[in-house]
C-alpha cells in the first residue's frame, strides 16, 4: 500500500525548499496543490513532472474519499499548499484524518512554516504558546478576544494585510494598549521585517505604513 507525504514548501524564498522535498515530489505519483498556477512555478523551477491536482478548502470535502482510494490502490500521493505546510491554517486535515482512519501512513517532512521564525524573531517568550491561526472574523470573534485577554502564554495569529490595523485595534481594546506584540511581515522574502512594540505602538506604525504581504502576528501573555 502506498502512503500520503505532507510535504511543506518554502514561505518566501525558493532556497528554503528541502533536497527531501524535491525527491518525495518527483518520486510520488500524484501531488495534491492548493493552487496547480502557484505550485507549478516551484514544480518548475526544481524540474519537477509530476501531475498535479487540485485539492483546496472549496473541494477537499467531495474529493476526500476519492483520494483515500487511490492511495489504498497503490497510487503514491504527495499533499502541498501554496506555502508553509500543509494543514497549518491550509488544507490537509481532511485528508489526514481520512488517510488515518483508512489505516494509510502518512509522513509528514519537516520544513518551513510561518509562525516559528515570526515567534523566535519576535523577543517574546516562546517556552510556553498557543497558535490561534485566523481570529473568527464576525461571529465568536468577541468571544474569543474576551478569552484570550486572560491567556498568560504568548498567542500566534495570521492576519492578512487589509485586516491587520482592525486586529491590532482589538488587541488595544480588549488585551490592553501595553500588551506587547510584534508583527513580521514578509518572511524569508525580500521585503522582511518584523515591527516590535506595544500594541498601541505597533497599531500607530500600521496606520502610519500601511502593510502589504503575509503576516504572523506574535502577542505576549497576561502577566
Amino acid at each position: 500500500m502506498s502512503k500520503l507525504y505532507i510535504v511543506p514548501t518554502p514561505i518566501g524564498n525558493l532556497e528554503d525548499m528541502t533536497f527531501r522535498a524535491i525527491k518525495v515530489l518527483k518520486a510520488a505519483d500524484l501531488i495534491l496543490a492548493e493552487d496547480t498556477r502557484t505550485s507549478g512555478k516551484l514544480m518548475k523551477h526544481f524540474e519537477i513532472g509530476t501531475p498535479m491536482q487540485s485539492h483546496h478548502m472549496h473541494n477537499e470535502h467531495k474529493t476526500v474519499d476519492h483520494i483515500v482510494q487511490k492511495i489504498k490502490s497503490g497510487t503514491t500521493v504527495a499533499l502541498i499548499s501554496d506555502a508553509g505546510t500543509p494543514a497549518i491554517s491550509d488544507p490537509g486535515f481532511l485528508l489526514t484524518r481520512a488517510c488515518i482512519e483508512h489505516d494509510i501512513e502518512v509522513d509528514c517532512l519537516p520544513g518551513a512554516t510561518a509562525f516559528v521564525p515570526a515567534l523566535v524573531n519576535s523577543g517574546l517568550p516562546n517556552d510556553k504558546f498557543i497558535f490561534e491561526g485566523f481570529l473568527p472574523v464576525k461571529k465568536g470573534r468577541q468571544t474569543r478576544l474576551t478569552l484570550l485577554a486572560e491567556e498568560t502564554r504568548t498567542m500566534i495569529f495570521y492576519e492578512s494585510p487589509h485586516k491587520l490595523i482592525k486586529t491590532l485595534g482589538h488587541f488595544v481594546e480588549y488585551f490592553g494598549a501595553d500588551r506587547l506584540v510584534s508583527v513580521s511581515r514578509e518572511l524569508s522574502k525580500l521585503h522582511e521585517e518584523t515591527v516590535r512594540g506595544t500594541a498601541e505602538e505597533v497599531l500607530a506604525h500600521y496606520e502610519n505604513k500601511p502593510p502589504k504581504g503575509e503576516i504572523v502576528v506574535i502577542v505576549g501573555g497576561k502577566k
